[in-house]
């Protein structure tokens, strides 16, 4: 028991400097941050929660955040969908699943200016998308500037993120042994049966840490949607990040503050969430 507590210890000690700086850099301006969201921007008179009200009744938030929301309901269902299959089945072909994971994690080492540029210069008024139409009689359409936009910062999301959660399911599948899947055929089990009753349950933590890097990644969006559009985007994918940076332009200091310490508590609501249904499953 004492050597047990003595490599605990000294466990503690290697985290230390991380710990400290962490604490040192992001937990106490952050603290800081909850400090300011109930103070005035001039003064530092104390006005209680009402940065919090001026937020929730503004617009451009409210806005912002239909918008993130819908994003995520959107993408991480078909996300973690689409990786599962293509995982599924990248793993029965074994001869190329060298191949196509190195075709799949490509979009991962091209940086988010060219991906942005490839989307654009596809989906642009005068893109080429545009001018294929044309040359057929249709008349070119600024997709960027409508609603479609949308649903081109989702696939850009999509195309980009979708090798990395492919691996993540690799990983996950490479741990379950074959014998069942074997011993399930034998006593007659489809391919579905299989599915359903063996790979699906035991790829539960799977699921958590695919779920929770997918949730996190989807914030960081903001690039594509910034590269793609600019400042102020068609209002279908003006997002948090947006407001934000806006606000910062701005100088919008208690704005700023308010709706940051809002969107740490509900994202830390979420991961609480995620954890506790993660540990359920487990028991």
């Amino acid at each position: 028991m004492l050597n047990k507590r003595k490599w605990q210890m000294r466990g503690y000690l290697f985290l230390l400097p991380s710990l400290t700086g962490t604490g040192w850099f992001v937990l106490l301006p952050f603290l800081d941050v909850v400090r300011r969201s109930f103070l005035q921007a001039v003064g530092n008179g104390f006005v209680g929660v009402e940065n919090y009200r001026v937020v929730l009744t503004n617009g451009a938030f409210r806005l912002a955040v239909g918008n993130t929301v819908r994003f995520m309901l959107a993408c991480l269902p078909l996300l973690m969908l689409l990786s599962l299959f293509l995982a599924v089945l990248v793993r029965k072909a074994a001869k190329i699943q060298r191949w196509v994971k190195t075709g799949f994690l490509l979009p991962m080492a091209i940086p988010a200016a060219s991906v942005a540029v490839f989307f654009k210069l596809a989906f642009d008024e005068k893109g080429w998308l545009g001018q294929l139409a044309g040359l057929f009689g249709f008349e070119g359409q600024d997709w960027l500037a409508s609603d479609s936009a949308f649903w081109i910062l989702v696939a850009c999301y999509i195309w980009k993120n979708l090798g990395y959660d492919m691996i993540l399911w690799l990983a996950g599948l490479g741990t379950i042994p074959q014998e069942q899947y074997e011993a399930a055929r034998v006593q007659g089990a489809g391919e579905w049966a299989c599915f359903w009753y063996i790979t699906l349950p035991q790829l539960k933590e799977t699921i958590f840490v695919t779920g929770l890097l997918s949730f996190v990644n989807a914030f960081r969006v903001f690039r594509e949607a910034y590269l793609l559009a600019g400042d102020y985007p068609h209002e279908s994918i003006y997002m948090l990040q947006h407001l934000f940076n806006n606000w910062f332009v701005n100088l919008d200091i208690q704005k700023m503050t308010a709706a940051a310490v809002m969107l740490i508590a509900f994202s830390g609501i979420i991961l609480v969430l995620f954890d506790k249904n993660n540990e359920e499953d487990k028991e």
